[in-house]
């Protein structure tokens, strides 16, 4: 209550944050607004009844069951940010710009993002209408009318980078995360008033239990989330001049999970894949494909083989993302450059395969959790046999950082100004 109090006390930090809730209201509005021309209420009945499709509109604030011109959210931002980080371990001159070129490489490296952000936004705008119309959700739209909807979204990602970026620059949170963030958060009233309207008082002993394994998860959320392994790193002594310069101890800080929330949302993306070819080649003409649509639909309503192939996918891209955001090989020779090394591990190679070896395990436990996470709807919904009481672990996940990141974000600005008053 005190730091509450010390927020709204700083006038720059008030005005911050009331800035940000207002940005986030215009998010709220924009998501209720529809394309025009499209039956809504169609659209909200497939998105209920599907298990994936519900997932990605819980992301978009339920801009998707809306149709509304935001429909895509920020997931076409994040694609590209996505793309560009893989591109920084095939061309040197993108890694050049993100790691060693300081603030004006920063700016061209996301000045890229934001414009291969716009053909992915076509894309992937094209693509949901297609789908759509392939399951008959949509009526036929004439090329016009499709045209018009899809520019019509692509602007809406566009509005949404640039209000996040707005976020981002206040310094109080990630934009595009408090926009996910709001857009989850969102969702919570209407599954209150699902539960309210579905409540059965035979079944009381079911909903405390899932109360209890709601408040058990968020513990074992904020614990893996803040969990890390310090390892310690040595400085050696050096003559500058005439004065004695290193000779200290720090850590390195490795993080159980420092993929975040990316591999569960790569691997969302390759669920959907899938899922749209089977239902496009069950609706072909030849036979041979039909059956081959019709098999490959039946294994992905399989919610066992489904769950697996899922929990596999994510600790793949675990792997993966860990891969390119941490390089011990670097870390490896920065130390060295700088004169440090970990205590009894020899500097270069040696250091090099030792960080391997303890990210690779740290990351083994940190892919299974976020496996686990990914696919605990499907099992709390076999658990209860309620499928309104499936608990979202990837949108308590991103819940979750986000609040922790805000906090410690305010925190700092706060002990910032404290350190100007005391000059």
């Amino acid at each position: 209550m005190n730091k509450l109090s010390q927020i709204f006390k700083v006038k720059d930090l008030r005005n911050k944050i009331l800035s940000i809730l207002g940005i986030l209201v215009v998010f709220r509005l924009m998501a209720s607004i529809p394309v025009p021309g499209i039956n809504v209420e169609k659209v909200k009945d497939f998105f209920s009844g599907d298990q994936f499709f519900s997932m990605l509109n819980v992301f978009s604030g339920s801009g998707m069951s809306n149709f509304s011109i935001v429909m895509l959210g920020v997931g076409p931002y994040i694609t590209a940010s996505i793309i560009m980080q893989l591109m920084t371990m095939v061309f040197p001159q993108v890694e050049k710009w993100y790691r060693e070129e300081g603030e004006a490489g920063r700016q061209k490296f996301n000045q890229i993002t934001r414009v291969l952000t716009v053909p992915i936004s076509i894309l992937q705008g094209f693509a949901m209408i297609s789908y759509l119309k392939t399951a008959q959700v949509i009526d036929n739209l004439n090329w016009f009318e499709t045209g018009l909807i899809v520019i019509t979204v692509c602007a809406g990602t566009i509005f949404l980078m640039w209000l996040g970026e707005i976020i981002t620059e206040k310094g109080v949170g990630n934009g595009v995360s408090l926009l996910i963030f709001a857009g989850i958060v969102a969702g919570l009233p209407n599954f209150i008033k699902q539960q309210i309207i579905s409540w059965d008082e035979s079944k009381l002993i079911t909903y405390l239990a899932f109360i209890a394994a709601v408040i058990g998860i968020i513990y074992l959320i904020i614990y893996v989330t803040e969990g890390q392994r310090n390892i310690p790193v040595s400085y050696a002594k050096r003559m500058r001049g005439s004065k004695m310069m290193g000779g200290s101890n720090t850590y390195l800080p490795l993080r159980v999970n420092m993929a975040g929330v990316i591999p569960i949302i790569f691997a969302m993306s390759v669920m959907f894949f899938p899922q749209a070819v089977s239902l496009l080649l069950s609706k072909m003409g030849n036979e041979t494909l039909q059956k081959i649509g019709i098999e490959l639909e039946a294994f992905f309503n399989n919610t066992l083989y489904y769950g697996i192939f899922y929990f596999m996918l994510v600790i793949g891209f675990t792997f993966f993302y860990t891969r390119i955001t941490f390089q011990p090989k670097n870390i490896a020779e920065n130390l060295q450059k700088n004169g440090g090394y970990i205590p009894g591990v020899r500097p270069g190679k040696t250091t090099e395969h030792y960080l391997t070896r303890i990210v690779n395990r740290i990351t083994l436990f940190g892919a299974i959790f976020l496996g686990l996470i990914a696919v605990l709807p499907y099992v709390m919904q076999f658990a209860t046999d309620n499928r309104s009481m499936a608990i979202g672990g990837t949108s308590l996940l991103i819940v979750i950082s986000v609040v922790i990141e805000t906090i410690k974000q305010i925190e700092g600005q706060l002990v910032m100004r404290s350190y100007e008053r005391i000059e």
